[in-house]
């Protein structure tokens, strides 16, 4: 153990995800167990450049590994982009006596983190927790697996009133640059169509696609769409164009939007989050600093932060090809 690391502060940063509380609980806990003290630190960057901490036991995390959000609360904060800002938030660890800090959220947040730690060679981690599974080195962040399960659902119920009415449903879910949640949903939810942005396939496969489901009679289809596709500015422009070239169509939209995040970690997420705590405790007390906590191949790893913020997160085009055999 390193001697000097007898505080550890853990914060949550960016958007929200299911199985935050599970990860705050398990360093919280595993700090316990190692006899650490540790922090909760209130609001992300910005309750740390203010010193918005409350010490944390055992007791304080008692029934939240099954509660969305977290208790830590987040917020956007400007004012760490800034010298002035990291120096402030440097001060106010150290006033409180924190060695190291366990940092909950996506790329962004590491980014942060990743400075900080260069400009004050303070020992941080981070725990991927993000619903849009777009972080290298790590097969799933917390939360993605809680968000596949809520759009499913969501998609069965649509899916209802698309047969009752013969209507086509252009789903959206989120998204923005990675197409991991709508290949996977798409697929789980028996889509007739799937778009993401590394699939590009144009909109006259789409028509086309769509004229087949019609012909092989189909009275109802559900397309989803990942926010970040490229083949139309946006939803509601697709809708416009089937709507123009296939009048046959009854089109409705559906953006599922912030419901995505929200809810009950599923028992996944609550595993992994706990196994990632452990995992970033142990790894500031055995003096490690600057990685990411990931998982790969159902075991537990250390990423160097800087590679998981550059790195690009590759589409499974196995998925892929499942997805074009199951929309036949």
């Amino acid at each position: 153990m390193a001697s000097e690391i007898k505080k550890i502060g853990v914060l949550t940063s960016g958007g929200d995800s299911p199985g935050m509380n599970a990860a705050i609980r398990s360093v919280v806990r595993t700090c316990a167990y190692m006899k650490v003290d540790c922090v909760g630190i209130y609001r992300g960057y910005q309750g740390m450049i203010e010193g918005d901490f409350k010490p944390m036991d055992a007791r304080s995390v008692n029934n939240i590994i099954n509660k969305g959000g977290t208790i830590l609360k987040s917020a956007r904060c400007d004012g760490f982009r800034t010298p002035e800002g990291r120096k402030r938030a440097y001060e106010q660890l150290r006033a409180e006596g924190i060695d190291a800090f366990v940092v909950i959220g996506g790329d962004g947040s590491f980014t942060g983190a990743m400075v900080f730690n260069q400009e004050y060679h303070f020992p941080i981690i981070g725990i991927p927790g993000t619903i849009d599974n777009d972080i290298f080195g790590t097969s799933n962040t917390v939360g993605f697996d809680t968000a596949m399960n809520t759009v499913v659902e969501v998609i069965d119920k649509i899916r209802d009133t698309a047969s009752s009415h013969n209507r086509l449903f252009f789903v959206e879910v989120m998204g923005r640059d990675v197409g991991h949640i709508a290949l996977n949903t798409g697929v789980g939810a028996g889509a007739e169509e799937i778009l993401i942005p590394e699939a590009n396939r144009g909109l006259e496969r789409l028509l086309e696609s769509l004229k087949r489901s019609k012909k092989s009679g189909k009275s109802s289809s559900i397309v989803v769409v990942a926010e970040g596709d490229k083949i139309g500015k946006s939803v509601f422009e697709l809708k416009e164009y089937v709507e123009e070239h296939l009048p046959i169509y009854d089109v409705r939209v559906s953006v599922l939007g912030h419901m995505q995040r929200g809810g009950a970690p599923s028992c996944y997420d609550r595993v992994l989050a706990s196994r990632m705590g452990v995992k970033a405790v142990e790894s500031l007390l055995e003096g490690q600093t600057n990685f990411m906590v990931g998982v790969q191949n159902n075991k537990i790893i250390l990423t160097p932060i800087s590679k998981a913020i550059k790195g690009h997160t590759k589409i499974d085009k196995e998925l892929i090809r499942v997805s074009e055999i199951m929309t036949t």
